[in-house]
């Protein structure tokens, strides 16, 4: 096992200036508060705007059909993201860190390529989906919106001199900010709950509904977030006694299982969202803007709209601000290379600019409609893509956590080394069919 106390000062090189100590805190209640925080940044790229796409389409074909198939994605985010919290609170390192040290040169560069497509196709659903809300909520042109996206980087600056806690309150905030609207969507919409009972524990799959739900499942368990996740959970510092890890692995499991089951919350809402109002009355949408504008005729007020628009802008907010982060995890992981911050926002967030720009400005003759519509498409493309990427994540990290050498007395045992390998056998697989 990895020396905690000869890279616990590397840890915190960006991510929190002002470490926290949850050892120190008294009382259960208050050290369980000291170790909440990291899985919720972990959990907004589970609800980014690249799932809403799959989620409504979901909805408004299929009703509450393919509930079971969110719910099964969760289940598996939630044993990933376990695994990679272990993964840093027991060695001290992030899972770029120990590719780098672990792997050959030619393969680490070869994984930080991997890692660094994923999150410029990550940026680019953020940049669409904050687009899509600005044009929404403000009317201003999609290509205009499209470059205000680049101002994000004065918030994430600020915010990250500040340390863990004021990041982790803002992306609770924004989090809070999506469940209270989508709560507020599914009050008007008037759901049969029975049915959403069934849908979430009857698997249900045919030829027509396949491809969404490879696409719900695809697009739930994001590379950039195990990368993460094992990066953050070392903001806050343990001591080196067996006891004391073991009691950090158990809050992070709880912490991780509450922001996890968050994210679902949103995903579901969603999902029942679409199937309560679109499905209800013959509604197919394929694209955001069409819910947007659907939805106020169909629940017969305007603040349906509103709700829908606002839950989206925090969407978009929330996943770049963790976006940034994983990009400065993974280089500085994988290549040991230093980049200002803003300059590492920079040329990721032009990178996702540059051909949102393009797909909207070619279709400008066109009009909005086609504008939506190639804007939806490219939506569907980046998930795609981050899928394919997957496994270039998954498979170290399972790999690490069942060696014994890099986890010493905490290596997977053997249950969960089977549970974790068929988990990232069954993603590679569906993820390859979805990609044919």
């Amino acid at each position: 096992m990895i020396d905690r106390a000869e890279s616990v000062h590397a840890a915190h090189r960006w991510a929190d200036p002002k470490p926290i100590e949850p050892q120190k805190s008294a009382g259960l209640l208050r050290r369980a508060f000291a170790f909440s925080g990291p899985a919720f940044l972990v959990a907004i790229g589970y609800m980014d705007p690249g799932n809403w796409a799959t989620d409504i389409e979901g909805g408004s074909r299929f009703h509450y059909d393919l509930l079971w198939v969110i719910l099964a994605s969760n289940l598996i985010a939630i044993l990933l993201q376990i695994l990679s919290s272990r993964l840093g609170v027991v060695t001290g390192r992030d899972l770029p860190q120990l590719c780098r040290e672990r792997f050959s040169k030619p393969t680490a560069i070869f994984f930080w390529i991997v890692a660094e497509v994923a999150i410029v196709a990550c940026d680019l659903a953020e940049v669409l989906g904050s687009a899509i809300a600005f044009n929404l909520l403000f009317h201003i042109p999609l290509l205009a919106a499209v470059f205000i996206t680049a101002l994000d980087v004065l918030v994430i600056l600020i915010l990250q001199n500040r340390g863990a806690r004021p990041i982790e309150a803002v992306i609770l905030t924004l989090i809070g900010t999506m469940s209270v609207c989508y709560l507020y969507e599914i009050y008007l919409a008037h759901p049969a709950w029975g049915s959403i009972g069934h849908g979430l524990i009857t698997p249900r799959l045919d030829g027509n509904s396949l491809y969404i739900a490879l696409g719900i499942l695809g697009a739930t368990v994001m590379p950039h977030n195990l990368y993460l996740h094992s990066h953050l959970v070392q903001s806050r510092r343990i001591g080196r006694s067996f006891k004391e890890i073991r009691s950090a692995l158990r809050f992070n499991v709880v912490d991780t299982v509450m922001a996890l089951n968050m994210a679902f919350f949103v995903n579901a809402a969603i999902l029942v969202m679409a199937g309560a109002v679109f499905f209800e009355h013959g509604t197919v949408v394929t694209e955001i803007q069409q819910a947007y504008y659907t939805l106020s005729p169909l629940l017969g007020t305007s603040l349906a709209s509103l709700a829908f628009g606002v839950a989206l802008l925090a969407s978009g907010q929330a996943s770049t601000i963790t976006g940034t982060l994983a990009g400065q995890v993974v280089m500085e992981g994988f290549l040991e290379l230093k980049v200002r911050p803003w300059l590492r926002r920079l040329i990721t967030r032009s990178l996702a600019i540059v051909p949102a720009a393009v797909v909207i400005a070619l279709q400008l003759p066109n009009g909005l409609e086609a504008q939506n519509h190639a804007i939806y498409n490219l939506l569907i493309f980046s998930q795609v893509v981050l899928s394919v990427q997957l496994s270039f994540a998954t498979i170290p990290l399972v790999m690490f956590t069942s060696k014994k050498s890099v986890m010493g007395e905490f290596v997977n045992p053997m249950w969960l080394k089977v549970l974790a390998w068929t988990v990232v056998a069954g993603i590679a697989a569906l993820n390859a069919y979805l990609v044919f």
